[in-house]
C-alpha cells in the first residue's frame, strides 16, 4: 500500500511536469512516429535484398522491433532521465536529501523522474508486436504469451539491474558521468536477432550487456522456440540480477559520504 502511494505521487508530479510543456509532448509524439517510420523503412530496405535475416522473416523482425522499442520505453522513461538526475545530485549535493527520506533510496532514485508521455511509445511497441506476429502466421498459445510477458519483464529487470550497478560505481569512482554510455551505444544491437552477429558480439550482448536477453529471448518464447528449463533459467537470471544490483547499491550507499565531506 505504501509503495503504491509513493508511485502514484511521483506519477502525478511527473504528469504535471510533462503537461506543463504540452507542445513538447506533441512534438515528441510526432518524432516517435517519424523514427518508427524510419525503422520500418530500414527493414524494408534490408528485405528488398533478402528473404530472411538470421532465420527471421520480415514480419518477425517487425515483432522484434516492437520488443526492442519496449525496452527503449524503459530506458527513455526511467533510466536516462534518472541517470542525469543522479549524476547531477552527486555533483551538487542534492543526492544527500534522497538518503534522508523515509523510503528506499534505490526506489527513489529510480522513479523520481518519469517521462510519462513515453506511454505513447509503449502503445506503438505493442502494435508492432501484434502486427508482426500476425503477419508471420504464427498463432501463439496462452502459455507462449505468458512466457513472453514473463521474459519481457525479466529482461527489463536485467537491463534495470545493469543500470543500477553502473550508476552505483559512482560511489567508488566519483567522476563517472559516462556510466551508461556503453550500454546506450549497444542498445541498437537489440533491434536485430542475436543470431546475425559474430560470436564475440553475440556473447557481449547476451552475457555482458544482455540486450539480447531483453529482446530476442522473449520473442523466441513467443515463437515457441524455448523449452521450459530455458525459460526458467532466464527468469532466474532476472531475479538474480535484481538481487545483485540491490546489494551493489547498498554497498555503494554505505560508502557514500555526502557532497560536503
Amino acid at each position: 500500500m505504501y509503495l503504491f502511494k509513493l508511485l502514484s505521487t511521483f506519477l502525478k508530479v511527473n504528469i504535471q511536469l510533462d503537461l506543463a510543456y504540452r507542445a513538447d509532448v506533441l512534438v515528441n509524439g510526432l518524432m516517435s512516429l517519424f523514427w518508427l517510420g524510419w525503422e520500418l523503412l530500414s527493414l524494408s530496405i534490408i528485405f528488398s535484398n533478402t528473404q530472411q535475416l538470421g532465420g527471421w522473416g520480415p514480419s518477425e523482425l517487425i515483432a522484434l522491433l516492437g520488443v526492442w522499442r519496449l525496452v527503449n520505453v524503459l530506458m527513455q522513461t526511467i533510466v536516462w532521465p534518472n541517470t542525469e538526475k543522479f549524476n547531477t545530485g552527486v555533483r551538487d549535493g542534492s543526492l544527500d536529501y534522497t538518503f534522508l527520506q523515509p523510503a528506499n533510496s534505490q526506489l527513489l532514485i529510480s522513479i523520481s523522474r518519469i517521462v510519462v508521455w513515453r506511454a505513447w511509445d509503449f502503445v506503438l511497441a505493442t502494435i508492432l508486436i501484434a502486427a508482426g506476429m500476425s503477419g508471420s502466421g504464427r498463432l501463439a498459445s496462452p502459455l507462449q504469451i505468458a512466457a513472453f510477458l514473463a521474459l519481457t519483464v525479466s529482461g527489463a529487470a536485467i537491463i534495470y539491474s545493469l543500470w543500477i550497478v553502473l550508476i552505483s560505481l559512482t560511489f567508488w569512482f566519483t567522476k563517472f558521468d559516462n556510466n551508461v554510455t556503453i550500454m546506450q551505444a549497444l542498445m541498437d544491437a537489440g533491434r536485430y536477432p542475436a543470431q546475425v552477429y559474430p560470436f564475440w558480439l553475440r556473447a557481449l550482448i547476451t552475457f555482458v550487456i544482455p540486450i539480447a536477453v531483453a529482446t530476442t529471448v522473449p520473442l523466441q518464447a513467443l515463437r515457441g522456440e524455448l523449452v521450459a528449463w530455458q525459460i526458467g533459467s532466464f527468469l532466474l537470471v532476472g531475479a538474480a540480477a535484481l538481487f545483485i544490483s540491490s546489494r551493489v547499491w547498498k554497498a555503494g550507499v554505505r560508502r557514500y559520504s555526502g557532497a560536503s565531506s
